[in-house]
């Protein structure tokens, strides 16, 4: 007798959720494990960077206003260590506020008070662009005019070949690796994310809706720091040379010679 093998289907991805208000806390994880992630949580910025150490999730949501060890500076922390997706929340929308989260290296942030299933959509995206979403992570096509894409089509499928080479950048699209000048440079997803789309077009100017409805998957009207922030730091780890700013636009990567 033929016995059929047994099926197991992956795991969600689990959670780690920063929290100190204590009805906020639970009522946000218990509204996640509605919609099928495990949660675990902590309560202040030192507890939950020892649960990050005892057990790394697959993303980081995290509350900017923390005891012991604020949000930004648990971010900053964790990026040494990490490149898992981290999304802040926030009740304070002060520009500095929601920059110094995206610059201590969060991927996205939201703001509360907020719709659980605004919050869902939120990290099914930031999971989606890590490759740990329905849709692995892929190199997008050329800049080309185009609809923005479906929120499960993932990107379109990359030039022929694995390494773009751009005056001492180096990027392998089947590997997932930056060199500069042959030096490697981790990047985070979202990061690499942002690279493949200016290298599949240099010297064409990207617009920041352009570049929020290809990288982050955001076809409404996003707030566009979230790529101005992120533009800053990958030209922290390419060179601030390579990406000029077209005022007004967007941006274009630049050849150097």
């Amino acid at each position: 007798m033929t016995g059929r093998v047994p099926t197991t289907a992956p795991a969600a991805p689990r959670i780690l959720l920063v929290e100190d208000d204590e009805v906020i806390r639970e009522a946000t994880k218990m509204a996640l494990e509605r919609y099928g992630f495990p949660v675990d949580t902590a309560g202040d910025g030192l507890e939950g960077l020892e649960r990050f150490r005892a057990q790394p999730p697959d993303l980081l949501l995290l509350d900017v206003m923390l005891p012991l060890l604020d949000g930004v500076g648990l971010c900053r922390r964790i990026r040494e260590e990490s490149l898992l997706p981290i999304l802040m929340m926030s009740a304070r929308t002060e520009p500095i506020d929601v920059i110094s989260g995206l610059e201590a290296g969060a991927d996205d942030y939201v703001v509360k008070p907020f719709e659980t299933a605004v919050l869902v959509a939120r990290i099914r995206t930031v999971l989606r662009r890590t490759g740990l979403g329905s849709q692995p992570l892929a190199p997008p096509g050329p800049a080309a005019p185009a609809p923005a894409p479906a929120p499960d089509a993932g990107p379109a499928p990359g030039p022929a070949g694995s390494l773009r080479e751009i005056d001492g950048l180096e990027v392998d699209t089947d590997a997932m690796e930056v060199r500069v000048g042959g030096r490697q440079v981790p990047l985070t997803p979202t990061e690499m994310r942002l690279l493949l789309e200016f290298t599949a077009a240099p010297g064409v100017v990207l617009e920041r809706q352009t570049l929020l409805e290809r990288v982050w998957d955001y076809s409404w009207g996003a707030d566009t720091r979230v790529v101005d922030v992120h533009v800053q730091r990958l030209r922290a780890k390419i060179g601030a040379e390579r990406i000029e700013t077209i005022r007004g636009f967007g941006y274009k990567l630049r050849r150097l010679r």
